[in-house]
């Protein structure tokens, strides 16, 4: 099952949480608590070019995922429509840490990403036996990725 609206709120499986959506300026883009789930924001302003395929980037929000939940990193539909795909991660119940997302471009032009704009939507979904990451990941430090884009 989803969890969404006030049980996604008083789960708090990352922070800061904004009550509603909001939209940020800058980019037109949304943040914040959506109909789904929880629509997470860019850490860093990166620039994204033709035919550089893919980007590490940041999420604005530090996460600390409760054992009886998993998060589905997905794309935004705006976004997509600008030929920009997210990484469709998973979030591991029991991690804590910054997110690191995954971009992939395939437009024609320069894209612009500013900070702080909505970046992925994350769908959270309860799982029947609770259950603890051990991975080498945990407790990722906030050290935003510093725009690394690889191409070919």
């Amino acid at each position: 099952m989803i969890i969404n609206g006030t049980q996604l709120l008083d789960a708090a499986p990352l922070g800061p949480m904004e009550t509603s959506k909001i939209r940020c300026e800058a980019s037109g883009t949304s943040y914040g608590l959506s109909e789904g789930g929880y629509d997470v924001r860019l850490k860093q302003s990166i620039t994204l070019h033709p035919f550089r395929l893919f980007a590490l980037a940041s999420t604005f929000e530090r996460f600390t995922m409760p054992d009886n939940l998993i998060g589905i990193v997905h794309d935004k539909s705006s976004l997509i429509r600008k030929g920009l795909m997210v990484g469709n991660s998973v979030i591991e119940p029991g991690w804590n840490g910054w997110l690191t997302i995954e971009l992939f471009y395939f437009g024609w032009r320069p894209l612009r990403l500013t900070a702080g704009m909505g970046i992925a939507q994350v769908l959270f979904s309860e799982l029947k036996e609770p259950a603890k990451y051990r991975g080498i990941y945990q407790n990722q430090d906030d050290k935003p990725i510093q725009s690394k884009a690889y191409g070919v």
